[in-house]
């Protein structure tokens, strides 16, 4: 038993005795090194590259929406590009103007008088002009229309909308991004506004409500926010005087009203009607069995009764 315990023992001792035996070594254990760095090495590598693809997905989605996010912060622009060089041929119809810019502001067609709700822009000298997009935005409507001269409309942040009518030559599609000062069509004319000639009718929108769009040139767009909560807060103030104004004078002059007179004279009155002050009495005095003397009915009767058994004894 010992002898063969000792065979292995033997065996290994001789073989490292032997010239390539630490050589062997030495390059097993190199190569078993070199694989484990090399598999470390790819592991580190598949991590780089999903984190190098998730951060371009991310640089892709913050992409999409920063024309809107930004456009919040442009100022607003005229959609010409020399503002300078081009007229008003017809202005927005303004509620609080005057009478007589009210009717400027008029568009006859078909017989019948409409509220201008944008701008008529043209040139000095009446010749087509590239349509500038006055924000950036998207495209959510192109439509052919020979009424309105066809028509282009670009959505931007908090519900706002700039519409571009009477245009030709449209170079956008629904979907499509557009930047401020971007050509988007082509002035040209529409039939309901002959008198502009060439021209791109203008419209700023918040929440479908066209606003003046000359009062928000050369601002920024977060001020067509501002501007709208300050309209509503002046359309909020009328209510509150109107409930204090059923508050006041005529519900206290009906409740004094109530108090008055006619109450206190239908209790005099009854207090004056004597009829039914007899009519209590006489009810006492027939409960009571009296008349109106006060004598108790049935005496005589009674006396006569008495004087009758004395005549008939005294006979007796």
């Amino acid at each position: 038993m010992r002898e063969e315990e000792k065979k292995p023992t033997s065996t290994i001792r001789r073989i490292l005795k032997q010239r390539w035996a630490l050589s062997a070594i030495y390059i097993a254990s190199a190569a078993i090194i070199l694989a484990a760095a090399f598999l470390l090495q790819n592991s580190f590598d598949d991590s780089a590259k999903d984190g190098k693809e998730e951060s371009a997905e991310t640089g892709k989605n913050y992409g999409e929406p920063s024309v809107e996010v930004n456009s919040n912060l442009e100022t607003i622009k005229m959609p010409v590009a020399d503002a300078d060089k081009s007229v008003i041929k017809k202005q927005f119809y303004d509620v609080n103007a005057d009478e007589k810019a009210q009717e400027e502001a008029l568009v006859f067609y078909n017989n019948r008088y409409e509220q201008n709700k944008g701008i008529d822009i043209a040139t000095e000298d009446g010749k087509s002009f590239d349509v500038k997009a006055s924000l950036s935005g998207n495209v959510t409507k192109v439509q052919d229309d020979a009424l309105l001269g066809n028509l282009v409309e670009v959505e931007h942040e908090d519900g706002v909308v700039t519409r571009y009518q009477s245009v030709k030559d449209i170079k956008v599609a629904v979907g499509d991004k557009v930047k401020q000062g971007q050509a988007i069509a082509t002035a040209g004319k529409s039939q309901i506004n002959e008198e502009a000639g060439v021209h791109v009718h203008f419209e700023i929108r918040k929440d479908n409500i066209a606003l003046n769009p000359l009062d928000f040139v050369d601002k920024q767009a977060s001020a067509i926010q501002s501007a709208t909560e300050a309209e509503a807060d002046k359309e909020e103030t009328p209510a509150v005087e109107e409930s204090e104004a059923d508050k006041e004078t005529p519900a206290v002059e009906g409740s004094e009203a109530d108090k008055e007179t006619p109450a206190v004279e239908g209790s005099e009155a009854d207090k004056e009607e004597t009829p039914a002050v007899d009519e209590t009495d006489e009810s006492t005095d027939l409960e009571s069995g009296t008349d109106e003397e006060g004598s108790v009915p049935g005496e005589d009767t009674t006396e006569e009764s008495d004087s009758l058994k004395d005549s008939l004894n005294q006979s007796n």
